[in-house]
């Protein structure tokens, strides 16, 4: 487990690049945390290493955005949906065993259908307007600011 605290949108961005540049072919990752935490903006600098060049914006009500980079790119927010049935009615599971990378935000409502080596990423808000950013199933180098 890595645990990262970022002081700002620009850290947690940075921090997201660093992590997107070790993401190979049909890597997962799992977002956690509550509203505001931090989950769409870490994807912004996922998507940057990945090169993406588009604007990323959180998936709320499309459910899934797709961005073309050096890897594709699947946006997933399942905040809306109310089962892991409906997350599976959406035909994810070419994009979880596909050759892109997927990040998932609210992942806890899905879990339970994810792949084992899912790399789980959980940030939380502190007091002082912080992030504390802890990585589960990391199996790639270290992640440092």
């Amino acid at each position: 487990m890595i645990t990262v605290i970022t002081h700002s949108a620009e850290e947690t961005i940075e921090l997201g690049r660093r992590i997107g540049t070790y993401l190979q072919r049909g890597d997962v990752i799992a977002l956690q945390g509550t509203l505001a935490a931090g989950k769409t903006t870490i994807t912004k600098g996922i998507a940057q290493a990945l090169g993406v060049e588009e604007a990323v914006t959180s998936p709320t009500f499309t459910l899934i955005s797709e961005y073309d980079g050096r890897l594709h790119l699947y946006h997933m927010d399942v905040y809306r949906l109310d089962s892991t049935d409906d997350f599976l009615n959406l035909g994810v599971e070419d994009m979880l065993y596909g050759d892109g990378v997927c990040i998932i935000e609210w992942s806890e409502k899905v879990q339970t259908v994810l792949p084992q080596d899912t790399v789980i990423i959980t940030l939380e808000s502190q007091q002082d307007n912080s992030r504390k950013i802890t990585v589960q199933n990391w199996k790639y180098g270290a992640l440092t600011l």
